[in-house]
């Protein structure tokens, strides 16, 4: 008998391939994927341990599941992803509705966990093992049928940078084989994959070699832009220390890599860079920006910026409040700096947590000015759209120009999966609003 399983999902790209990927594991022992999240024979948290009080919202979850089930048969329990390497055993110590705990280089094993769940009772699984989890999967096919997708070809980070807990989550970095990436890619153009964005933790670290050949970021970009049927390429999260010449150099070369460009820097300051072990500076990072910008004035940045750092005093705040007057970033990420047990920065002592609040507010006034002034510009102009899907109860449809902003309109089922023209009449901070003029073409 078919049972049902559903997984949901919190933080970054990567956990939602990951989900995609457990549901295309799962189905091949009779768990089918459900949307209904309150009649799930196995109920999945995918978690993210980046953001403030994520453990904290994995209980308070939890106990949400509870109150859904309090009159149904109890589901299988699993708690995956970065929170669950990072709590292991705790977690099944703490709250007794969890059965089984799973780290995200742990996926491979999740059918025979399953299976014999009910014989050894509560179950964790936190190794380490990238290897034997992307074999794996690269026997499974995936059944992802998006239109824009992902597709992860690098998992882990050796950098260290001190507030941040990926390394200890993660693992080391890891690259997949440049084949088995570019089968899965097949796989995908055959669901329909009009667009794909390649995943890593540092993306642009992607490194495999296979006899004297080291296969780069820059020759996934290359080999995929050669398939007709992809119509655009993108890859996120980028360091700044691996956005080497042959990588800018696609921003010349493919027509398909979209020049929008997500390169967090995290701090205007060298000094606090330093503190953080970034291991570059801002020149060193405005010499990346410069590059990119003589070999293609279209393209824009985002990035990531935490505010409040140990130790960040306000000229430090200052510089980089300076930075983002000089880079007119859009789509960015700012948050307020929270300790994560077990990095280095978490010794460390936290700045004022008013003075915090309204660096972060002065911050994302400016960062969101930039966002609405791009999109002002875009009012009255004719923007190349793919098409992604009907935004549901609604009789509008979704999709994103290039450099990744939303884009709403009127129109029909036959323009998904398509590249459209579309005439912007309005728009807000987050989103573009317009009438479609036109197909570009059926690709």
């Amino acid at each position: 008998m078919h049972k049902k399983v559903f997984i949901k999902t919190f933080g970054c790209q990567m956990n939602e391939y990951d989900s995609n990927r457990i549901y295309d594991a799962v189905k091949s022992i009779g768990y089918n994927k459900t949307e209904n999240q309150d009649d799930a024979d196995c109920y999945i948290l995918n978690t993210c341990h980046i953001r403030n009080k994520a453990k904290d919202k994995v209980y308070h979850e939890i106990g949400r599941v509870k109150k859904l089930y309090k009159d149904k048969k109890k589901p299988i329990m699993v708690v995956a992803g970065c929170v669950a390497q990072a709590e292991n055993t705790e977690m099944l110590n703490r709250e007794k509705y969890i059965d089984l705990v799973i780290g995200p280089q742990s996926y491979q094993k999740i059918n025979n966990l399953l299976k014999s769940f009910e014989e050894e009772n509560k179950v964790e699984e936190t190794e380490f093992d990238s290897v034997s989890k992307f074999r794996y999967f690269d026997n499974i096919k995936n059944n992802n049928t998006n239109v824009s997708s992902f597709l992860t070809i690098q998992e882990g980070c050796d950098k260290f940078c001190h507030f941040c807990v990926v390394p200890y989550t993660r693992g080391p970095e890891y690259s997949r084989p440049f084949k088995s990436i570019i089968d899965e890619a097949e796989r995908l153009i055959k669901n329909g994959s009009k667009e794909i964005t390649f995943l890593g933790q540092n993306v642009n670290a992607y490194s495999h070699i296979e006899g004297s050949r080291e296969y780069r970021l820059s020759d996934l970009i290359n080999t995929l832009s050669k398939y007709n049927e992809i119509s655009r390429i993108r890859y996120t999260t980028s360091h700044p220390r691996d956005m080497t010449d042959d990588l800018i150099e696609c921003y010349k070369n493919s027509k398909k890599l979209m020049p929008f460009v997500h390169l967090p820097i995290q701090s205007g300051s060298d000094r606090i860079l330093k503190m953080m072990n970034r291991k570059h500076t801002v020149n060193y990072y405005l010499n990346i920006y410069e590059k990119l910008i003589k070999i293609n004035s279209d393209i824009k940045f985002s990035s990531d910026f935490i505010i409040g750092y140990p130790g960040e005093t306000e000229n430090d705040f200052k510089e980089t409040l300076n930075l983002v007057n000089k880079i007119k970033f859009i789509n960015s990420f700012s948050f307020i700096y929270s300790p994560r047990p077990g990095t280095k920065a978490a010794e460390l002592e936290i700045t004022d947590k008013d003075k915090l609040k309204s660096r972060l507010i002065t911050i994302q006034d400016k960062l969101f000015s930039n966002q609405i002034e791009l999109n002002k510009s875009l009012e009255g102009k004719t923007l190349e759209v793919l098409v992604e899907n009907k935004l549901e109860n609604q009789n509008k449809f979704f999709g994103r120009n290039k450099f990744l902003n939303s884009v709403i309109f009127d129109g029909n089922e036959s323009h998904i999966g398509k590249l459209i023209k579309v005439n912007i009449e309005k728009s807000n901070q987050n989103s573009l609003f317009g009438k479609v003029i036109d197909e570009m073409k059926a690709a």
